[in-house]
Parts: C-alpha cells; sequence; structure tokens
C-alpha cells in the first residue's frame, strides 16, 4: 500500500500533529477545574497541566473537625481535581488527534 507523499510526507504530518498537540497542552494550562468537596468546605482549582492552582479550607470546618478528617478530605478533594483536570486534557487532546491514542505524543 502506498499513500500520496510517501514516508517524508507522514514524517510531516506527525511533525505537525505534534507540535499541535505541544500548543493545545501549553494553552491548556491556562484552563482550570474546579471540585469542592466535604459539603463545599474545601474547594481545590487545578489547571490543566495538572498542576493545583489554589486550594480553599473553610477555617470553621478547619477548627471544628479533627486533623485527621480535614486531611482525608482534602486529599480526596485533591485527587478528584487531578482527575477532572487529567480527564479534561485527554478530551481536548482527543480532539487534537481524532481519538487516536499516539504512544508518546499524548
Amino acid at each position: 500500500m502506498q499513500f500520496r507523499g510517501g514516508m517524508s510526507e507522514l514524517m510531516r504530518q506527525a511533525s505537525r500533529m505534534q507540535r499541535k498537540l505541544e500548543q493545545t497542552r501549553q494553552e491548556l494550562k491556562g484552563k482550570t477545574v474546579e471540585v469542592s468537596g466535604a459539603n463545599d468546605k474545601i474547594k481545590v482549582v487545578a489547571n490543566c497541566g495538572k498542576e493545583i492552582v489554589r486550594i480553599d479550607i473553610d477555617p470553621e470546618f478547619a477548627k471544628t473537625e479533627e486533623l485527621s478528617m480535614v486531611q482525608d478530605a482534602l486529599v480526596g478533594v485533591l485527587n478528584a481535581a487531578l482527575k477532572q483536570a487529567g480527564e479534561t486534557l485527554e478530551s481536548e487532546m482527543d480532539k487534537v488527534t481524532g481519538g487516536v491514542k499516539i504512544p508518546g505524543m499524548v
């Protein structure tokens, strides 16, 4: 099977897609997701670069609950925020690749 342009054209297309993926990844670092937990007593904002941007903990919640409960709730909300950010990143990358999973590119 032969396609138009040969191997050099295929390599150019792969290079263009890789640049587009990197550009999209950089743009998504500015997009954030917010997740809350413990009845909205803890809020975490993460960007789609899978980085935590902000953590808000209600001071009254921290005063009235045991430290271990606050810590457990915080870990849960942090993990949920990172998961949601990762899913958003993957969804946007799928738009660039047409849903094709390309090892090393996504």
